[in-house]
């Protein structure tokens, strides 16, 4: 045991049995309880913070605060158990201030640690989102249901130039402030590099200062249309009528022509009937009269727009021109409505015995000697 004890001091690490003993003790245990503990500690952050924060579920605080804090654990242990240990004198390494092993190690694990710890605070701007957003849900106005989300992104984004610039300092000794003034000078090459980038970030803000529509309305802008689900630094996310989610560039956004849909109190239907012209005049009056009795007397119709009229003599017969308003303004009622308006109409023109006009194209073909003379 001696032997093997001069051995591992002498020839290995130069450190005792016993700092061997609690390096390995401190190693196994962190391994084994760091997610064990992150979870306990996660419970007991909420339960002393239960009342500020109870608007938010303990899954969902456990499952955005588990994992950094799990990872601040784990590097603490790893700290602790590393300083159970000294570093031979033979083996000659330089000292942590000058370059070599020992100061890329340090700087390596310092850099780990620092971002760590800047993603916890960004999970605590998270959970105060979830909070918030919560508390926002509750609120007749959509403002602050946009205003939310978009204040957290803004915050997270400071705290991730903060623990740049954090790590900067502490760790690499670099000068924040002359690295700041320095980042001036390139500040023209670098705008027109990101140029798309800065025009979204700054088409976000005219979103949110303008408010030309939140979340949840319905939009159209150059050629797509759909429901607002959510409103970003760089785009935003417009959920279509089909159900395919997409994504615009705010700069589009704020540069297109933009209808909110959601603003509209109604929505209008706009249709020809064609009908045969050997139609009887009375019969085809009396269709036109049951069509204005129905839109104006339909529950969902617009009264003072509704429009039934014989509007034009076409190819095919009488055009009647029919327009109306739902008074909804949302595509699945206005579909809904249309679809019960269009049955009735089926219904009317059955009733008064009418048929619908079929378009019909008259050929007239040349006789096969006059074919041949006019080759």
């Amino acid at each position: 045991m001696n032997t093997l004890q001069n051995f591992l001091e002498h020839y290995f690490t130069g450190n005792s049995l016993n700092n061997l003993y609690w390096f390995a003790g401190f190693l196994l245990a962190g391994l084994f309880l760091h997610r064990v503990l992150a979870r306990h500690m996660s419970h007991l952050v909420y339960r002393l913070l239960k009342r500020d924060i109870a608007g938010v579920p303990l899954n969902d605080f456990v499952q955005l605060m588990k994992p950094p804090i799990d990872a601040l654990i784990l590097m603490s242990v790893i700290y602790v158990a590393c300083h159970q240990l000294t570093i031979p004198e033979h083996w000659n390494l330089i000292p942590p201030e000058k370059f070599g092993f020992r100061m890329i190690v340090g700087r390596i694990y310092n850099t780990v640690f620092m971002s760590m710890v800047t993603w916890l605070c960004v999970r605590a701007v998270k959970v105060i989102g979830l909070l918030f957003q919560k508390r926002a849900e509750l609120t007749e106005t959509k403002v602050d249901d946009q205003l939310v989300p978009f204040v957290r992104d803004l915050l997270i984004l400071f705290l991730c130039f903060l623990g740049l610039f954090a790590t900067l300092s502490w760790v690499y000794d670099v000068n924040v402030l002359a690295l700041v003034t320095s980042l001036g000078i390139g500040g023209l090459a670098l705008a027109l590099a990101a140029r798309e980038t800065l025009e979204n970030l700054f088409a976000s803000f005219a979103i949110v200062l303008d408010r030309p529509f939140l979340v949840g309305d319905s939009v159209s802008v150059g050629g797509v249309s759909g429901d607002v689900e959510q409103i970003g630094f760089r785009s935003t996310r417009i959920r279509t009528d089909d159900g395919s989610l997409l994504t615009v560039p705010n700069r589009l956004m704020v540069s297109q022509s933009l209808d909110n849909l959601t603003e509209r109190q109604t929505r209008r239907a706009r249709f020809i009937l064609r009908f045969p012209y050997d139609t009887p005049a009375d019969r085809l009056n009396a269709v036109l009269t049951d069509l204005r009795t129905l839109l104006q007397n339909h529950a969902r119709t617009n009264k003072k727009t509704s429009y039934v009229r014989l509007d034009s003599f076409g190819d095919s017969g009488f055009e009647v021109l029919v327009i109306f308003f739902v008074d909804s303004p949302t595509i699945s009622d206005f579909r809904i409505v249309k679809e019960e308006i269009n049955f009735s109409i089926i219904d009317i023109i059955q009733r008064h015995q009418v048929a619908f006009a079929i378009p019909a194209r008259i050929v007239h073909a040349a006789e096969a000697g006059q074919a041949e003379k006019l080759i």
